[in-house]
């Protein structure tokens, strides 16, 4: 603990398991919703953080019935292909077990408002029928996108999402 590092922050112990994002999380708080919450980190090859995922399990542990993802600007998963689906999606399927070949059939853009702001949500459109996607830009360029699976994802659901702290998904 006592060693210099040429760094003026203290070094994370493994490059592959960042301490936590430097960007507010946008995500429903998991004190006011049922069921279980996974996290996920996705690293850069420095340790930093690349994005945060949240899993919410309210089937009982048979599966996650939604996974919120914000990706800031410059994060390899935003980096998709054609028709490829988002991040979130593929994580949302992989976690139920589902290995249909999914890709993006559309998109449209809505207005939504949250609070006293105008979002132009995304609505991605996918060829697995049963997974419902939004997706929003927030001003901090942040990427927010909202997998649901077997659900609709209704205008209500953008009153339910707040800042979640960095200091939540730091290691200590």
């Amino acid at each position: 603990m006592g060693a210099t590092t040429q760094q003026p922050r203290p070094r994370r112990r493994s490059a592959a398991t960042p301490a936590g994002p430097d960007f507010d999380v946008l995500a429903m708080d998991p004190e006011d919703w049922p069921g279980n919450l996974g996290a996920g980190l996705l690293p850069a090859p420095d340790g930093s953080c690349q994005g945060v995922f949240l899993r919410y399990d309210l089937f009982g542990g048979r599966g996650p019935a939604m996974v919120i993802g914000n990706l800031p600007e410059g994060s390899p998963a935003r980096d998709l292909a054609d028709k490829q689906p988002p991040f979130e999606v593929s994580q949302l399927l992989l976690a139920l077990g589902n290995d249909e070949e999914t890709e993006v059939v559309g998109t449209e853009d809505v207005p939504v408002m949250q609070g006293d702001n105008l979002l132009i949500v995304r609505r991605v459109k996918l060829s697995e029928s049963r997974v419902s996607c939004v997706q929003f830009d927030r001003s901090d360029n942040v990427l927010v996108t909202v997998a649901a699976w077997d659900r609709p994802i209704t205008d209500d659901l953008y009153a339910l999402l707040k800042p979640l702290p960095a200091e939540l998904f730091q290691q200590g």
